[in-house]
């Protein structure tokens, strides 16, 4: 999908990803989406594979007003099954987003290249567990949505 700005000024872009049996969702203070085809268990935050887009692919105006440090809602959407989460998180004129293939959304302030927003209000262990049980099949598409 291409970026959107609606009448609001609300500037959207949608990030798709596939599930994968080793997603288990269970990260405490992070959440990610990868452009990675495999993970292992060990990447207990993880909830997409197989991403079109990281952080650095975004639009630049999304990436102008996260840096702006601008109040982002997020979604996880699980368009075959009707079911969608969604948040808020924070920009910060800290990130780089510069990433090649990964999206992380932190509850903390930490940065890195790898990261969307800060001081999210869920991580992957906050999710609904039928929801994350959902993403454990590799034929389930997940979308993020990131409106700033």
């Amino acid at each position: 999908m291409s970026v959107r700005t609606m009448k609001s000024g609300v500037v959207t872009d949608e990030i798709y990803a596939k599930g994968h049996e080793n997603i288990t969702a269970r990260h405490r203070t992070t959440l990610e989406i990868t452009r990675d085809a495999e993970i292992t268990p060990r990447g207990d935050c993880i909830v997409g594979v197989r991403a079109d887009k990281s952080v650095k692919d975004l639009d630049e105006e999304i990436k102008r007003r996260i840096r702006e440090r601008a109040k982002l809602k997020i979604s996880l959407i699980l368009p075959d099954y009707g079911k969608e989460i969604s948040f808020h998180a924070s920009g910060s004129e800290k990130l780089e987003l510069s990433h090649p293939t990964d999206v992380v959304i932190r509850k903390s302030g930490y940065t890195c290249p790898r990261t969307l927003a800060i001081n999210s209000e869920i991580a992957s262990a906050d999710m609904d567990r039928e929801f994350a049980d959902l993403l454990r099949d590799r034929k389930t598409t997940v979308i993020l949505r990131i409106e700033v």
